[in-house]
C-alpha cells in the first residue's frame, strides 16, 4: 500500500514537472500559467563557470527520467531547453536548463530552497532507456531510467558507484 501511495505521488509529481517545463501530450503551446505561478528559474544562460550558454537539449535527453537516492525518488524532466527536478520528501522542485554546452550535454538547475546537491550535471551517457549524469554537488553520479507515457519504469535504478 505504501509503495502504491509513493508511486501515485510520483506520477503526480511527474505531471506537475511536465506542466512546469511546458511539455504536454497534446503538443500545444499551453498558456504558461503553470510556470508563472512558480518561482522563476534560471534558463539558457552561461554556466557558473563562465563557459558557453546552453543551446538546446538533444533529442535523447527529452523526457521524464527516474532514479532513487538515499531512499527517495528523484524525477528529472527535460523538455526543449527546460529542465525540472523533483525529489520526494522535499517541498520545492528545481528548475533550469538542459542542452549542449561546449560540446557536452549539460543540465543547470536552481532550487528555491537553496539545495546545491544537483546544480550542474554533465550527461555521461544517454540512450532510449537510461541516462547517467554526474552532478557537481555532493550527489555525484546518478543513473536514471526513462519513464514512458507518464508511467513509472518497472525497476528504478539506484545511485551509481563512483
Amino acid at each position: 500500500m505504501r509503495t502504491a501511495t509513493v508511486a501515485a505521488g510520483l506520477v503526480g509529481a511527474l505531471a506537475a514537472l511536465t506542466a512546469l517545463t511546458g511539455c504536454s501530450g497534446g503538443g500545444g503551446d499551453g498558456d504558461g500559467t503553470a510556470a508563472s505561478a512558480t518561482p522563476s528559474a534560471t534558463t539558457a544562460s552561461a554556466s557558473p563557470s563562465g563557459s558557453a550558454a546552453v543551446t538546446g537539449a538533444a533529442g535523447k535527453l527529452q523526457g521524464s527520467w527516474i532514479t532513487t537516492s538515499g531512499g527517495k525518488i528523484v524525477a528529472l524532466v527535460i523538455t526543449g531547453k527546460k529542465a525540472g527536478l523533483f525529489v520526494t520528501g522535499r517541498k520545492a522542485w528545481c528548475q533550469g536548463a538542459a542542452g549542449e554546452e561546449s560540446g557536452m550535454q549539460m543540465i543547470h538547475l536552481t532550487c528555491p530552497d537553496g539545495n546545491k546537491d544537483r546544480v550542474t550535471g554533465m550527461v555521461d551517457a544517454v540512450d532510449a532507456k537510461g541516462m547517467t549524469v554526474t552532478w557537481s554537488g555532493k550527489t555525484g553520479k546518478e543513473t536514471y531510467t526513462k519513464a514512458e507515457g507518464g508511467k513509472l519504469p518497472s525497476a528504478l535504478p539506484t545511485k551509481a558507484k563512483q
